[in-house]
């Protein structure tokens, strides 16, 4: 299998970093890229290939005649609501420490939402993934994965299921996300979402109701996830076309 999806995304949060932090932290631009492929040790194709998702994300803009400009108001966003970011991540880029305080793995049957999103029969068994991330040791994040268990292949113990439900993904299912669609709205919490998250009853969550799809659209998980109050600021990015 070619390494160059995993080199081009090291080299892409490299160069976020740099521009955020490093070398071009104080930069208006990116040098040029015949400049910047020598300094990353890559080729100009790929280099413009990772110039164009960065672009795409908002955080460059290539303008003829000017340069790559860099997108300082962009960069300085903590949560990007349209940018897939595992969880650790966003609590970790939003200033605090992130761990994980529980996960808790059972096999079950698809209800009738879940038969729906995930395009199988209802009563067919499903594994489910709950997971309780926490912000400075308090709880921030609770997620619930679905997954298929049909699509498992080979024997899967609890600590494969405490890295995040992308690398359980790929190794055991072969599967690589391409793409979510998720309906996001206002909720209040319930006794049950309270005691997780710690909150009173009535407190505002945030909810997130997603559908993860392969490069040629079949559904591979789907996740319900409840952000307490307070912690983010999500943000959402919309070009104007």
């Amino acid at each position: 299998m070619s390494t160059q999806p995993s080199q081009s995304k090291t080299i892409r949060l490299q160069l976020l970093s740099a521009m955020k932090e490093g070398a071009y932290a104080n930069s208006e631009r990116l040098p040029r890229e015949s400049v910047l492929a020598e300094k990353l040790g890559i080729s100009r194709t790929q280099l413009r290939d990772i110039l164009a998702s960065l672009e795409r994300e908002g955080f460059i803009t290539r303008r003829h005649g000017v340069g790559t400009i860099i997108n300082r108001h962009v960069l300085d966003a903590t949560a990007r609501m349209d940018i897939e970011v595992e969880f650790l991540d966003m609590i970790r880029q939003s200033g605090y420490r992130a761990e994980v305080a529980f996960v808790r793995v059972s096999e079950g049957t698809a209800d009738a939402k879940i038969a729906r999103q995930l395009a199988i029969e209802e009563g067919a068994p499903v594994i489910r993934v709950a997971r309780l991330c926490t912000a400075d040791g308090r709880p921030a994040i609770y997620c619930e994965d679905v997954v298929d268990k049909s699509l498992v292949r080979g024997n899967y113990t609890i600590q494969d299921l405490k890295l995040p439900i992308f690398h359980f993904l790929q190794r055991f299912c072969g599967i690589y996300p391409y793409l979510d669609l998720t309906d996001l709205k206002p909720i209040t919490a319930d006794a049950t979402l309270a005691e997780t998250l710690q909150i009173s009853v009535g407190a505002p969550v945030l909810y997130m109701d997603e559908v993860d799809f392969d490069i040629d659209g079949k559904p591979v998980f789907c996740s319900q996830e409840y952000f307490a109050d307070g912690f983010f600021r999500h943000t959402v990015l919309r070009k104007k076309l």
